[in-house]
């Protein structure tokens, strides 16, 4: 924590009792919380910055999607557009936003909508003809306006939200205690081969009982452009451009880097100007470009379909996915009817 954080303490503490005094304002009901006849599944986390929701999200997808008629909701951060927006042959990374263009992109037979005011968001959806019979909600941990049926709290390995504070001092968006709504917590970002005896270290700092899982991202072994993909091992020792505008792109860069890359970071979801495009496009020459899945539903139309590639990425539960997955499975089928 720098020395300028550390001087902004005392708006920390102001911040964490406005949070507080509004989470128990919802907790005792004097601000309504609207429920709705359709599980619900809310994914977020404490922290600001990268926890891997979306990955989580498109995990759940991949779940429930063969039985059950999915909708995703964000608010569709960055998007140009405003309101309610439901995903179209006409969407794009500006109407909806990176992520929930990806959804889109990724999973055809799913809906997916964008909405700030995810009380409204739920309310179109629900209107739908067919309507959906789940529906996730992205980045929502914070937003009392609805109530969830399911809370899957995220919390990534090297930021645990037990070892953070307030912003702006740290980088709780509210207290710690707010993990109590949590139905389960998920712990993203671990090494792959997190030992039994970290794991229970953690769960004892992190300190409720709460079910308490454990998952890493694991990389695809194939790029992908629009028309081909190509082997890792075959691009890794070659000459290229990586580009990633994502939290925390460290592990992304190592996983292809072959020492001689040509490195290009940008911000968490960061809208390409054309100047910047035109200096991505002269850094990379006749170079393959591989950039990450929310940067590569941004640049798709603006550099050459045999140049520009992507590096899919999973959430994948470290052990216990059966008991992840019927927990699940178990709270959307007492919901339906079809536990």
């Amino acid at each position: 924590m720098n020395l300028f954080r550390k001087l902004l303490f005392p708006f920390a503490i102001l911040y964490g009792f406005i949070t507080s005094l509004r989470n128990y304002l919802y907790d005792k009901g004097f601000f309504k919380s609207s429920s709705f006849d359709i599980p619900i599944i809310a994914v977020g986390n404490l922290n600001v910055g990268g926890t891997g929701k979306t990955p989580q999200i498109e995990y759940l997808i991949r779940l429930l999607s063969p039985n059950y008629r999915i909708a995703t909701l964000s608010r569709g951060y960055k998007r140009k557009s405003e309101g309610f927006v439901l995903a179209d042959a006409n969407a794009n990374a500006e109407t909806l936003g990176d992520e929930p263009f990806q959804y889109y992109s990724k999973f055809p037979n799913i809906s997916v909508a964008v909405d700030a005011d995810r009380r409204n968001g739920i309310t179109q959806l629900v209107s739908l003809n067919p309507k959906p019979e789940i529906i996730l909600l992205d980045d929502a941990f914070q937003h009392r306006k609805v109530k969830a049926g399911f809370y899957i709290l995220l919390t990534a390995y090297n930021d645990l939200f037990c070892n953070d504070f307030m912003l702006p001092t740290g980088n709780l968006r509210e207290s710690r205690s707010g993990a109590n709504r949590a139905d389960v917590i998920i712990v993203t970002k671990c090494p792959s081969n997190l030992s039994k005896t970290e794991q229970e270290q953690i769960k004892t700092n992190i300190g409720l009982d709460k079910p308490i899982f454990f998952s890493y991202v694991a990389y695809d072994d194939q790029v992908y452009s629009e028309s081909e993909s190509l082997s890792v091992s075959e691009i890794k020792p070659i000459s290229k451009i990586l580009l990633a505008g994502i939290a925390k792109p460290k592990p992304f860069f190592d996983y292809l880097n072959s020492g001689h890359d040509e490195i290009m970071e940008f911000p968490d979801h960061h809208n390409f100007s054309e100047s910047e495009v035109v200096g991505i496009k002269n850094k990379a020459k006749e170079k393959i470009i591989i950039t990450t899945e929310k940067d590569f539903v941004r640049l798709k139309a603006k550099i050459l379909k045999n140049q520009l590639y992507y590096l899919p990425i999973k959430s994948q539960l470290i052990d216990n996915q059966e008991a992840f997955d019927k927990t699940i499975l178990n709270y959307v089928g007492t919901c339906t009817g079809n536990r």
